[in-house]
Parts: C-alpha cells; structure tokens; sequence
C-alpha cells in the first residue's frame, strides 16, 4: 500500500506539518507532491489514469477502509482543513476519483494549531487510522510512536 500526500505549498516549510513523519516511517511507501492548482503532478496523474488509486474524503458516499478495500495507493490532503478543501475544489482530477473514508473513535491529540476541525484528525493521525483499518499494525504503532513524540517536543 503506498500513501501520495498532496502537499499543499505552505505545509512544506511549516514545523508543525506531520506529513514529514508519514514520510520517514514509510519511506518509498509515501510519496510527497506538492499541489500546484495551474500545473498537476503529471506522474500523480498518471498513476490515477492507471487505476486502484482512492482519495481519503470523507462524504457522506465514501467507501469505508477496511483491510478488504482495493486499492494500490490512497491520496491524503496534506494541510489544514481550509488548505485540503482548496485543493479538492480546485483540482478536478481528483473529483471523480473514488472517496474512502475511516471510521474511528480516536480523539485527536494534535494541538499544534488553532482552528481545527471539531473532532478531525491530522495528516498523521489519518494515515495511521488508514494503516490500521488495513490491517498494517506495525507499521501503524511505528508511525503512532513517532508522532506522539513529535507532539511532546512541538
């Protein structure tokens, strides 16, 4: 399973972007790219073009993520809630891609910023809830162990 975080500009240098850990942990599984509304990343678009490819959107029709979900590679909109909705707006290519949610109870413990959706989750925190669902626990408990450290020194 490969992770594409779609990185919005201003998250790139940004010390609280928690994209950099998804990153790290998962190394040639995570691909950053950053968005650019005028110019898509032609390789991303190529890979939608080919297919197994799923946003992480929660709607109300997405699809819930589970370890029997088929799909190679999953997008996540990496920045604050306001910065992923820009994107999604205004990228067309990804409107028609398949949408996946995840279902958790998990409260976030990401306080680094302020305004925040009630009850949402950081880049971070969805891809470790994205590992979970499909069944990548280790690499799941990795990746929580970095972030909970990330957040105590931040």
């Amino acid at each position: 399973m490969n992770i594409i975080l779609l990185t919005h500009e201003r998250e790139v240098s940004k010390k609280t972007n928690t994209g950099v850990l998804v990153s790290d942990v998962l190394g040639e599984n995570a691909r950053v790219v950053v968005w650019e509304r005028k110019n898509p990343d032609p390789e991303l678009l190529a890979q939608i073009e080919n297919g197994k490819v799923a946003l992480l959107y929660p709607t109300e029709y997405s699809e819930v993520v589970s370890a029997e979900t088929d799909f190679d590679s999953y997008i996540v909109l990496d920045g604050t809630w306001q910065e992923a909705q820009k994107i999604y707006n205004k990228s067309a290519y990804l409107k028609d891609l398949p949408k996946v949610k995840i279902e958790t109870s998990t409260k976030s413990i990401y306080q680094l910023r302020r305004n925040q959706k009630p009850n949402g989750l950081c880049t971070a925190e969805c891809v470790i809830e994205l590992l979970k669902a499909k069944g990548i626990v280790s690499t799941a408990e990795e990746l929580q162990s970095e972030f909970e450290a990330f957040v105590a020194v931040n």
